[in-house]
């Protein structure tokens, strides 16, 4: 079977090098409405407002829980946000950390007080608390420790590639895309091989809102954040009397020394940003792998350029598929006082929301943006955020990670295609795909 372009609507590959359309008018546009994240002309929606009208104002997203249920929180209605689409817009918003604060929260939606403990974690934070916490969780993240890892990826998707070669075909995404970062991810973590399974299952509730397949009720998300971040703080316990040779043991020993005196991680903390690291961790990376697949399938010419010299083009090649993935859509950010973003003023307390898919095909920053380059050069995407103090602290990671993992597929199954077509997730936060067959030669 044959996958094109225009075939899939909801994939970062569905417009080819044409520039997208939409029959919509600007005021008819609601990016709010999960009915928009479906439709077929997704990317020309995105088109328009950057050409027409780049930075708008849309109601929130409003959350009805199913017929008989009762939330055991409240969620009261929004107050709106503004979205920016264009690149230079995102750009500044995202590297003026005092103007623009993550806290309360990086969804357009409100934190209930009621789940703020369990998803309080640095993502939604500010200086100088972000500040603290990132110079300790930074302590997990340097190049050193990353550098004990990279045999481990190596040695990870090899094995990836052994268990799945024999068969002939398989479901990419959770059987090749999903697996590298997931084990990854559990291992720098010291979670159990047992355990990497469930962890599985309960990120893709929590990154899975607006799917029903995912969750299909308020108490689903609740349950399995709750469940997360026990687990994190157990395992945080465990190795703050037991350290052990992983990460989450360097963390909970690290120390930081500033005018307030020493300060180590908090189990509490620990859950929090556990929760953050095997969400952002596994799915993102994820998606980025499966989209790529996904582009190599449908661009044969530049599956021909990265197995050519591989070496070489790795690079760029990288970034092209992180930049044509964009994994996580947007982030929002909220003002701190009185202040203009490309020339549309936004008052004190209004949300903006920077979206990352739209920076990314930007005309104004990119080359035929709807072209897919693997030696695209300058490529200074937004793909693992914009820059400032919220820049992906797991974007060296991610990029060992799309490498290797391409690596042993290429050269050791080299005919493996994308044979059918791929079943988006549906969301406006996460650009995901839910399962997608490949086939190829065995092994």
């Amino acid at each position: 079977m044959t996958i094109s372009a225009s075939s899939t609507p909801h994939s970062a590959a569905a417009v080819g090098t044409g520039k997208p359309t939409t029959d919509l008018a600007v005021a008819d546009i609601a990016l709010g409405d999960l009915e928009t994240w479906m439709r077929p002309d997704r990317e020309g929606i995105f088109a328009k407002l950057r050409d027409e009208a780049p930075i708008t104002f849309h109601a929130e997203p409003v959350f009805e829980p199913p017929e008989g249920e009762e939330l055991p929180f409240t969620i009261p209605p929004g107050r709106g946000f503004w979205a920016l689409t264009r690149f230079d817009d995102v750009m500044t918003v995202s590297r003026d950390p005092d103007t623009f604060h993550s806290a309360p929260s990086i969804n357009i939606g409100d934190i209930p007080p009621e789940i703020a403990e369990w998803l309080g974690s640095m993502i939604n934070m500010d200086a100088p608390k972000h500040t603290k916490m990132r110079l300790i969780v930074n302590r997990g993240f340097t190049p050193r420790q990353i550098a004990r890892i990279e045999e481990s990826v190596r040695e990870q998707a090899r094995g990836i590639v052994d268990r799945v070669g024999p068969t002939g075909g398989c479901d990419f995404v959770s059987e090749i895309a999903a697996a590298l970062p997931l084990q990854i991810i559990c291992d720098m973590l010291g979670i159990p091989r047992e355990d990497s399974h469930r962890i599985f299952e309960l990120t893709n509730i929590i990154l899975g809102v607006g799917d029903p397949e995912y969750v299909s009720s308020a108490q689903d998300l609740m349950g399995a954040g709750m469940e997360l971040f026990q687990y994190g703080l157990a395992l945080a316990e465990d190795r703050l009397a037991t350290p052990r040779d992983d990460i989450t043991s360097t963390l909970m020993h690290a120390e930081i020394e500033d005018e307030n005196g020493r300060h180590r991680l908090t189990s509490a903390e620990l859950g929090s940003f556990f929760l953050l690291l095997v969400a952002a961790g596994n799915e993102t990376t994820r998606t980025a792998i499966a989209h790529g697949m996904l582009a190599l399938t449908q661009h044969p010419d530049q599956r021909r350029v990265w197995t050519d010299d591989f070496e070489a083009v790795s690079p760029t090649a990288v970034e092209e598929i992180v930049r044509w993935s964009t994994p996580v859509i947007h982030f929002r950010r909220t003002a701190t006082r009185d202040t203009r973003v490309g020339g549309q003023a936004i008052a004190e307390g209004d949300k903006v929301v920077m979206f990352y898919n739209s920076a990314n095909r930007d005309e104004r920053k990119f080359d035929d943006p709807y072209r897919f380059d693997l030696l695209r050069t300058p490529n200074e995407h937004v793909g693992f955020g914009a820059g400032g103090p919220h820049f992906c602290l797991g974007a060296n990671l991610a990029r060992r990670e799309i490498k290797v993992m391409f690596e042993e597929l290429l050269h050791r199954l080299p005919d493996i295609h994308i044979s059918g077509e791929p079943d988006m997730l549906q969301s406006a936060f996460i650009h995901g795909i839910k399962r997608m067959p490949c086939a190829f030669t065995p092994i």
